[in-house]
């Protein structure tokens, strides 16, 4: 039973030294002949049209926290996310800064530095504005929680409603009972059918007016075309944004100079080669143990 590994050197080397410390086989480089049949999972990006190659592959392991890169998978293949433990905490980090640099007005500062303009402004208490939360797996409720902590009220949207302690959550059919609440909309979401493109002019027009957009989702979720929109009518007061759609944005896209919008290039959380690797490894051992993997994936949820 053996993991493949389809990624770059540097992270080839990390994983070679995990799996060996740990007895464990480890094929960097694609075999071929009679030891393409060790091969009973695959750790990739994306993993090759053709999967045949691998007569005995059981599982195809994301190194990265999301899936919706992955193809459809053979039925018989099981399909595993990261679940690399720094990865939420990066991402909550993230998020907590987001809203805070919301909160405080920081992308109208920020234009106001560029000008040399020294302009207070008024401020509020983090008790008066309420945080939306859109998808409420493990990051969103560790990030729920983080905000609790600073005293935002927070509510929380997922399919399934279910509860979090400390957190409001509305379930799939009450998504605008949390937008009509939301001063500031987290997006976290995984990107799923029902999930593309949520984050368009029917969303943004359902905040409170003057509402604040803080996306670390993926980049389909959000029309963007239609957050200049409500940006320059008022709806939306500022966005922050670490994905986009297309992704990376053209040098010459317009978010890029809008004073109200703060983009950083996809890097709310970057997983760490030796926590992928030992949780690879947990994968693999799992595996063999007849056990359900860590971070499998419900391919007909698409999380």
């Amino acid at each position: 039973m053996t993991l493949l590994l389809q990624s770059f050197p540097a992270r080839a080397k990390v994983w070679s030294e995990v799996f060996a410390a740990a007895g464990e086989p480890l094929f960097t480089q694609a075999p071929s002949g009679a030891e393409a049949k060790d091969v009973t999972a695959l750790a990739c990006w994306q993993p090759p049209s053709d999967l045949t190659v691998y007569p005995n592959l059981k599982l195809v392991l994301s190194v990265g926290a999301g899936v919706d890169q992955m193809p459809a998978l053979p039925q018989h293949i099981m399909l595993c996310r990261s679940a690399a433990p720094g990865i939420e905490t990066q991402v909550r980090d993230w998020v907590t800064m987001a809203c805070l640099m919301m909160h405080r007005d920081m992308p109208a500062y920020l234009q106001q530095a560029r000008t040399g303009a020294w302009n207070s402004r008024d401020t509020r208490a983090t008790t008066t504005r309420r945080v939306g939360v859109l998808g409420m797996g493990r990051i969103g409720r560790l990030v729920a929680q983080s905000l609790t902590a600073l005293g935002f009220p927070v509510v929380g949207w997922s399919r399934s409603g279910r509860p979090v302690d400390g957190v409001e959550i509305y379930g799939a059919e009450a998504l605008s009972a949390v937008l009509a609440q939301s001063d500031i909309l987290v997006c976290l979401l995984p990107l799923t059918q029902e999930t593309k493109g949520i984050l368009n002019a029917k969303t943004f027009a359902a905040l409170p007016k003057g509402a604040h957009l803080v996306h670390a989702g993926r980049g389909a979720h959000l029309h963007m075309d239609d957050l200049r929109d409500a940006l320059d009518s008022g709806d939306l007061t500022s966005a922050m944004l670490d994905v986009t759609n297309p992704e990376p944005l053209a040098k010459d896209h317009w978010a890029w100079a809008h004073p109200q919008v703060i983009i950083t290039p996809h890097i709310a959380a970057q997983t760490d080669a030796y926590e992928g690797a030992h949780h690879a490894l947990n994968v693999i051992q799992a595996l063999k143990r007849g056990e359900i993997p860590p971070g499998l994936v419900d391919q007909t949820n698409g999380y």
